[in-house]
C-alpha cells in the first residue's frame, strides 16, 4: 500500500491522471453528441420518408380505391427489392391484400404512431426488425409502411465500435500528452529545484538554466536569476561589511579601552585623566556615527522608507543643502555653484538631502583653496542626475570602483576623520531610488554622481 500512496502523492502522476481524465471525458462527450445526433438524424429522416409514403399511398387510395392501392403497393414492393422498404395492406379481418410482410403485427392498432417491432418478411420468411407507422383507411383496411431497422442497428453497432475505438485512442493520446506536458514542466522545475539545492549548499554562483526559448519558463528563470544576483550581491556586501566592521572598529575600540584604563589608573595626573576622558568621548561619538550610518545603509538597502516617497522639488532641495554648506566652503576659500535644473520627481526627501550632504562633505574634504565645487543637475533618459564636481587630486582609476564600498578610505591620513561609510550610504540611497552611484576622474578633480529613476 505504501508505493501506490507515494505514487498518488507525486504531482506528476496527479497531473497526468487529471489530463487523461479531462481529455477522455471531453472526447466521450463529443463522441456521445455525435452518436446521438447521427441516430436522431437517421431516425427523423426515416420517419419523414415513411410519413410521406403513407400520405402518397392514401392519395392513391382516395383516387383509385383499394384495387389501385394494391397495384401501387405491388409496384413499390418490386422497386424496393434492393431497398429496406416494407409495406402491408390488410382488410378489416387481417387478411393480407398486398405488401411484402406475412401478417399484421399483433397488438398494433392502426394510427397508433411510430413503432419498432419484429415481423416476418414474406419474400424470405425471415424475421426482421422494422420501424413503421400505420393508418386505418375509410373501409377499415389497414395500411402499414416501414423500414427494415437492421441497417440502422448495424450502423448503431458501427458507431458504438467507432466511439469505443476513438475513446481508447483519446485515452492513449491524452496519456502521452500528459506525460510530455509533465516532462516539460517538471524538467524546468527540476532545474529550479537543483539550483536551489546547490545554493542552499553554499554555491551562491549557481543560476537557473535559460534555454533561450523566450517562453514563460525562461522569463521566470531570468527573473529568479536577477533575484539571485541581487541576493548574492547583498550577501557579498554583508560579508564585506561584517569583515570591515570587525577590522575597522577594532582600532577605535582598542583606543577607547586604553582611555578607560587610563581613567581608572590612580597614578595618572588629573589633567591626563581629563584629556583621556575627552578622547574617550570622541571615540564613542565616532563609534555612534559609524553605527548610525550602518543603520541608514541597511535601511536604504532593504528599501525601508519607500512608503515615505513624495513629490520632491529637487532644485529647491539642492539649493537648501548647498546654502547650508556655503559657510564651511567659504572658510576653506572654496566656492559652490549650481548648474542646470532637474525639476520634480518622486523620492525620500531626507535621504536625498543626506546623499547630497555626503557628496559635498567628501568633495570639501579634498577641494584645494581657491577652487570651485559644482553641483550639476540634469534630466536624462533614465531619470535625473545629481553630480558634485571638485578640483581636487582625484582618485586613481583602479580604485574608483572601491569608493562606494563600506569602510573604504583611500586616504590613510584621514582614517581617523572618516569612517568610510559616506559614499556607501550615497550608493545605497541611489539604489533605493532605482538608480546608481558613479565616480569618474575629471583631471583635475573628481565627479561623484547619482542617477535617480523618475
Amino acid at each position: 500500500m505504501a508505493k501506490p500512496l507515494i505514487l498518488w502523492r507525486n504531482a506528476r502522476t496527479r497531473l497526468v491522471l487529471a489530463s487523461m481524465v479531462l481529455s477522455t471525458a471531453l472526447t466521450a462527450l463529443v463522441l456521445g453528441l455525435v452518436y446521438v445526433t447521427a441516430n436522431r438524424t437517421i431516425e427523423n429522416e426515416t420517419r419523414s420518408v415513411v410519413t410521406a409514403e403513407l400520405a402518397g399511398l392514401r392519395d392513391e387510395y382516395e383516387r383509385l380505391g383499394t384495387i389501385g392501392l394494391m397495384a401501387a403497393i405491388d409496384r413499390r414492393v418490386k422497386d424496393a427489392a434492393d431497398r429496406d422498404a416494407l409495406y402491408l395492406l390488410t382488410d378489416a379481418q387481417g387478411n393480407v391484400l398486398a405488401g411484402n410482410l406475412a401478417r399484421w403485427p399483433e397488438g398494433i392498432e392502426p394510427g397508433s404512431g411510430w413503432v419498432d417491432l419484429d415481423l416476418t418478411k414474406m419474400s424470405s420468411g425471415e424475421d426482421v426488425s422494422i420501424s413503421a407507422a400505420s393508418i386505418r383507411l375509410p373501409l377499415y383496411e389497414r395500411l402499414l409502411v416501414g423500414r427494415d431497422a437492421s441497417a440502422r442497428q448495424q450502423l448503431d453497432r458501427v458507431l458504438l465500435r467507432s466511439v469505443g475505438l476513438a475513446l481508447l485512442a483519446a485515452l492513449a493520446l491524452s496519456l502521452l500528452t500528459g506525460w510530455l506536458l509533465t516532462r516539460l514542466v517538471f524538467s524546468r522545475l527540476s532545474d529550479i529545484a537543483q539550483t536551489a539545492d546547490d545554493i542552499v549548499s553554499g554555491d551562491l554562483s549557481r543560476r537557473i538554466p535559460v534555454r533561450g526559448s523566450g517562453d514563460e519558463f525562461d522569463q521566470m528563470a531570468q527573473t529568479l536569476n536577477d533575484m539571485l544576483d541581487k541576493i548574492e550581491e547583498l550577501i557579498g556586501n554583508l560579508r564585506m561589511t561584517t569583515n570591515s566592521i570587525a577590522h575597522d572598529l577594532r582600532s577605535p575600540l582598542s583606543r577607547l579601552r586604553q582611555r578607560v584604563e587610563s581613567l581608572t589608573d590612580p597614578a595618572s595626573a588629573a589633567s591626563d585623566r581629563e584629556a583621556d576622558a575627552a578622547r574617550a568621548l570622541a571615540e564613542v561619538d565616532h563609534l555612534l556615527r559609524v553605527f548610525s550610518q550602518l543603520t541608514e545603509i541597511s535601511r536604504a538597502e532593504a528599501g525601508l522608507g519607500r512608503d515615505e516617497f513624495e513629490d520632491v522639488d529637487v532644485d529647491a532641495l539642492v539649493r537648501d543643502v548647498t546654502e547650508f554648506y556655503e559657510p564651511v566652503a567659504a572658510d576653506q576659500d572654496v566656492q559652490i555653484v549650481i548648474e542646470g535644473t532637474a525639476g520634480r520627481g518622486p523620492g525620500h526627501k531626507p535621504l536625498l538631502a543626506q546623499a547630497l550632504s555626503n557628496l559635498l562633505e567628501n568633495a570639501l574634504r579634498y577641494a584645494p583653496a581657491g577652487s570651485t565645487l559644482t553641483v550639476a543637475l540634469a534630466n536624462v533618459d533614465e531619470g535625473l542626475t545629481l553630480s558634485v564636481l571638485d578640483q581636487g587630486p582625484g582618485v586613481p582609476d583602479e580604485k574608483l570602483d572601491r569608493l562606494a564600498q563600506p569602510f573604504v578610505t583611500l586616504d590613510p591620513a584621514r582614517t581617523d576623520q572618516s569612517s568610510g561609510l559616506g559614499l556607501a550610504l550615497v550608493a545605497a540611497i541611489a539604489r533605493m531610488h532605482g538608480g546608481r552611484f558613479e565616480a569618474r576622474n575629471r583631471k583635475p578633480g573628481l565627479e561623484a554622481a547619482i542617477t535617480l529613476a523618475r
